[in-house]
């Protein structure tokens, strides 16, 4: 999960904010309440805290800052401790549902999640990283069109941002399968077509594209991509085994058995090559 930490840059001003008199004194505190060390960080933090010194926005993100190193220490109820005060100190502060969010996420809380990164984008509608984490939990619940809608906004917002690029791949992929598990061949070809487009070497795009080929009884493109996704990955057993099943259907007996031979080389007892021979009439 993308997770927004408060800088250096964002320290330096709560110093300037800080009565003169205590800035020296808290110097410290704001330094390690910023380190990326989490030990430091909570000590830091907590010290500022406890003060009693710190008011409203100020405290609000030495809260929001101790969650992160909580968060980074897996003491995720911790953390969403920390980000309730955080919130109810500064109820506008994006970040901290943002990190509350990614805290109930990695809970498996995921509509708690989702509700957090809801509030987030509302109260800043060109906040990158609310979109991404969102599009990760639809992502996991299994809502890839609200997932790859969420990475086109983030893609749209920051058309470098590496992590959104491949979110929607992953749920271009996974909705892809979808369809093609419900027999919607057609629009598991279009999504397949797009993970293609994304990442031209990723084996099994073309191997899932082949399937969906193959139940269309398209062998010719079934084995155009076969033999794509065995040329990235050689020793992928069930394009040796599909293809085969492909070549089975078009009458190419000898090819057909080469591939179910080698489908079960790579992998002893490989279903599809095992029945492929069989139905050969050949022993496996």
């Amino acid at each position: 999960m993308t997770r927004l930490l408060h800088a250096l840059a964002l320290a330096a001003l709560i110093l300037l904010s800080l009565d003169a008199r205590l800035a020296a004194v808290q110097a410290d505190y704001v330094s390690d309440c910023v380190k990326e060390d989490a030990e430091a960080q909570i000590w830091g933090c907590t010290k500022a805290i406890e003060s009693g010194r710190w008011k409203g926005q100020n405290l609000s993100w030495a809260y929001n800052n101790r969650g992160t190193a909580y968060d980074e220490k897996g003491q995720h109820d911790r953390a969403i401790a920390d980000y309730d005060k955080a919130i109810k100190l500064n109820p506008k502060d994006a970040s901290a549902y943002v990190n509350r969010g990614t805290a109930y996420y990695e809970k498996g809380q995921h509509d708690r999640a989702i509700a957090d990164f809801d509030t987030a984008i509302k109260l800043n509608p060109k906040y990158v990283a609310a979109y991404v984490n969102r599009g990760l939990a639809y992502y996991v619940k299994g809502q890839y069109d609200r997932a790859i809608a969420d990475y086109d906004k983030a893609i749209k917002l920051k058309p470098k941002y590496a992590s959104a690029y491949y979110g929607r791949g992953t749920a271009y992929y996974s909705r892809g399968t979808a369809y093609n598990n419900k027999g919607d061949y057609d629009l598991a070809i279009a999504d397949f077509d797009t993970v293609i487009k994304l990442n031209p070497k990723y084996a099994n795009a073309y191997y899932n594209r082949g399937t969906a080929y193959n139940d269309k009884g398209l062998y010719d493109r079934a084995i155009a991509d076969f033999d794509t996704a065995i040329k990235l990955d050689p020793k992928y057993a069930n394009a040796y085994g599909n293809r085969g099943f492909a070549n089975e259907k078009k009458g190419d007996r000898d090819n057909a058995i080469t591939d179910f031979r080698k489908a079960i080389e790579l992998h002893p007892g490989d279903r599809v090559g095992t029945s492929g021979l069989k139905r050969l009439g050949i022993t496996p």
